[in-house]
């Protein structure tokens, strides 16, 4: 199992002083106590789901103001290690140079390497963009139980097939980008549902889907999102 540093943590006698005391082994419960008083600091992974065009970005933005998560995006996060040249990311550059799709075991690597860099007494991270297959999910679940955490909540946004058309046709014309075309998008929205399909009933299995209607105002999408994250 991969150690991981942890900071000092003080003796009673400072803690008796009012210095914080973490109590790193209760998994994503973590225990602040400061002069004698007991505050639950709840950590909250979440995956969020949902086609291209289904507002995942925007809500995902939402929650990390609204909640301080953090927010893990595999295809920042490649383009974050590629550029800085670590070592994750020139492998991840040679796979990527030969057309090859990244590995499983490296693209968890890599977000383990991420997830651990936001310490131990972070609120949560929402995991954008993976996993994307049940092999995925399963090698996901492992990185984090080897760290005493787990996903909290599998988020699916849902939203008409005709809509997300719309949406991403009109995306297209305002950005210009030349993959937002109709027929591109048809292939792209094929491919999603084929992989995440399974995926949805695996992480309903796990007893963590949360079906998310995303038709409609931001505002009342998201409130349906709150009522998940705050029963949590």
């Amino acid at each position: 199992m991969r150690q991981i540093k942890l900071p000092h943590l003080p003796s009673d006698a400072e803690a008796r002083k009012g210095d914080v005391v973490l109590d790193w082994t209760r998994g994503k419960e973590i225990i602040a106590t400061t002069n004698n008083q007991e505050k639950h600091i709840i950590m909250k992974n979440i995956v969020i789901f949902g086609a291209p065009g289904s507002g995942k970005g925007t809500q995902s933005e939402m929650l990390i103001k609204h909640y301080g998560l953090q927010h893990i995006s595999t295809g920042d996060v490649l383009r974050s290690e590629i550029k800085r040249g670590t070592e994750l990311g020139k492998t991840a550059q040679q796979y990527i140079d030969k057309g090859n799709l990244i590995p499983d075991d490296l693209m968890v690597r890599i977000l383990a390497s991420v997830y651990d860099s936001f310490g131990r007494a972070h609120k949560g991270v929402i995991f954008d963009g993976f996993p994307r297959t049940i092999p995925q999910a399963e090698a996901l679940r492992t990185m984090l139980d080897e760290r005493g955490d787990r996903v909290a909540a599998m988020l699916e946004l849902d939203v008409p097939e005709d809509e997300l058309m719309t949406r991403l046709i009109k995306r297209g014309k305002e950005s210009g980008r030349a993959d937002d075309n109709e027929e591109t998008i048809k292939r792209r929205l094929t491919v999603y549902h084929q992989q995440t399909q399974p995926l949805i009933e695996w992480y309903k299995q796990e007893g963590l889907h949360h079906h998310i209607n995303g038709l409609g105002s931001l505002e009342r999408i998201f409130g349906d999102i709150q009522q998940v994250i705050d029963s949590l």
